[in-house]
């Protein structure tokens, strides 16, 4: 279903209210079950179980820079759309793997892992630390490490030389023509488990309230991690005003992921 979810504990001039502003009709009122109690952020985000991955190709430390953007309005020029904040990179051992969008991976290519922005979107890389700057193209999902914004193949890491300090602080900037990287569907995930069982019991505790709700499945070099994701929301923006919600209301430390054809119920290729 299309519709972006809300909690039923609004009263119904607010769900009228939110429903106005959308577009959307939200789910029939269902009473809250008693639950399991709530997991710490920690247990449902990447960060706690999938960073070993993630700091065997990132050796250095940088300090936390959050992520600032400036998206153009979907009628002006794309170019005008950047963002600042950390990137990585990424090569041995997902050299040889299929990326999110089907294609093999090649750490020698000049790609890169988004969480958003389209496939095929080609972006300006600019090191803010030393000036240097590469052009790479968006085959990937990734990173789902907190404070870093886009995942840079080896090449192109070392174009900008940050190979050594392994996260470095960036600007990225479209360089493709006609890219709305705001526009399309996108979703916000609040876990990621190695055990399949604990994503099923924060889906069920959290259907009550919100819906849609889907696990997808990642096959990464260590193992399977089940990533727990909520709703279909139309627009970028209001995804990330629904995971700020999601983040005062249920204590997670949610990530909006772009809404890929095909990879509502797949994700087998996601980093």
């Amino acid at each position: 279903m299309n519709c972006l979810p809300w909690p039923r504990a609004f009263s119904s001039i607010c769900v009228l209210g939110v429903c106005f502003l959308y577009g959307c009709a939200s789910r029939h009122a269902v009473a809250r079950r008693p639950g399991p109690p709530q997991p710490q952020p920690a247990e449902g985000s990447d960060h706690s179980e999938e960073r070993s991955k993630r700091e065997s190709a990132a050796n250095g430390s940088t300090s936390a820079r959050a992520p600032k953007r400036d998206a153009a309005a979907p009628n002006a020029a794309m170019s005008a759309y950047s963002e600042e904040g950390n990137a990585s990179w990424y090569g041995v051992p997902f050299h040889g793997r299929r990326a999110s969008n089907g294609e093999i991976y090649d750490m020698n290519k000049l790609t890169a892992a988004h969480r958003t922005l389209p496939f095929d979107t080609v972006v300006r890389v600019t090191n803010l630390n030393n000036g240097k700057s590469t052009v790479v193209r968006i085959t990937d999902r990734g990173p789902f490490v907190d404070n870093r914004i886009i995942d840079l193949s080896m090449a192109a890491a070392r174009e900008i030389d940050s190979i050594g300090a392994g996260v470095v602080p960036v600007r990225v900037e479209i360089v493709s023509a006609n890219i709305d990287p705001t526009s399309g569907f996108f979703t916000v995930q609040v876990g990621a488990f190695r055990d399949r069982g604990n994503a099923e019991r924060l889906r069920e505790r959290l259907y009550v309230s919100y819906s849609p709700i889907f696990i997808q499945t990642y096959d990464s070099p260590d193992g399977l991690f089940y990533r727990v994701r909520v709703g279909k929301v139309p627009g970028e923006d209001s995804a990330r005003q629904f995971g700020e919600q999601l983040r005062n209301r249920e204590g997670f430390a949610p990530m909006v992921v772009r809404l890929d054809e095909g990879a509502a119920m797949g994700g087998m290729n996601e980093r």
